[in-house]
């Protein structure tokens, strides 16, 4: 079977900003860039694995503040109470909003662990430089870059909730440092997707 053509050996590589197809970029001592945006060009991004495992385990461990803090305070009549994403889960199951309590634990649960399990195995796999499954690992790359910006839903729920009680006279809603956490794991993991080449899925094949 005959290997398709790499840009790499043919002395190509493509700009990251304009996509535009140029002249390799690493060569020693010198920096070259894009003659079209002048973004400096490299055959694989500087650091990428190391960069994106300080990301993900930083993600990791804010993980645990996130679920372990009260996201919210609430008040009712004077009786108020604080509760972390798991409770406030069970609180609306627990009032019969079953979609609601599914689709907060979807994003602030499920989506975040697949996330680390993600990008864990391809930053392993990478590091590796495995062939294994390239083009699968690829397309798990590109859902999980697809479905980060649904991880937000759970500070957007905490946002909408405060903003809607505070037009009620009896009753309050505040958030709490949970959330800021949460909104840190999401940060992280998105950048950590951004720092990640894909193109080092595809350097297995090479070996």
């Amino acid at each position: 079977m005959v290997k398709p053509s790499r840009a790499g050996p043919m002395g190509l590589v493509v700009c990251p900003t304009c996509a535009l197809v140029c002249r390799h970029g690493d060569q020693v001592g010198k920096a070259v860039r894009c003659p079209r945006c002048a973004t400096p060009l490299h055959s694989r991004r500087p650091a990428g694995l190391s960069r994106a495992w300080a990301l993900l385990f930083t993600a990791i461990m804010l993980y645990f503040p996130a679920n372990l803090l009260p996201v919210m305070y609430s008040s009712l009549l004077g009786n108020g109470s604080e509760n972390t994403i798991l409770a406030g889960v069970w609180a609306f199951w627990r009032s019969g909003s079953y979609g609601v309590a599914c689709l907060i634990f979807i994003a602030s649960v499920v989506i975040p662990c697949f996330k680390f399990f993600a990008l864990a195995l391809l930053l392993l796999t990478c590091g590796r430089g495995s062939a294994w499954a390239m083009a699968e690992r690829t397309r798990l790359y590109r859902f999980t870059e697809a479905i980060g910006y649904w991880s937000m839903l759970d500070v957007m729920v905490v946002a909408v909730v405060s903003a809607l009680v505070k037009f009620q006279q009896l009753s309050d809603a505040e958030p709490r440092y949970g959330i800021l956490f949460f909104a840190l794991v999401v940060l992280f993991t998105m950048l950590c997707a951004m720092s990640f080449d894909p193109r080092l899925i595809w350097d297995g094949d090479e070996r």
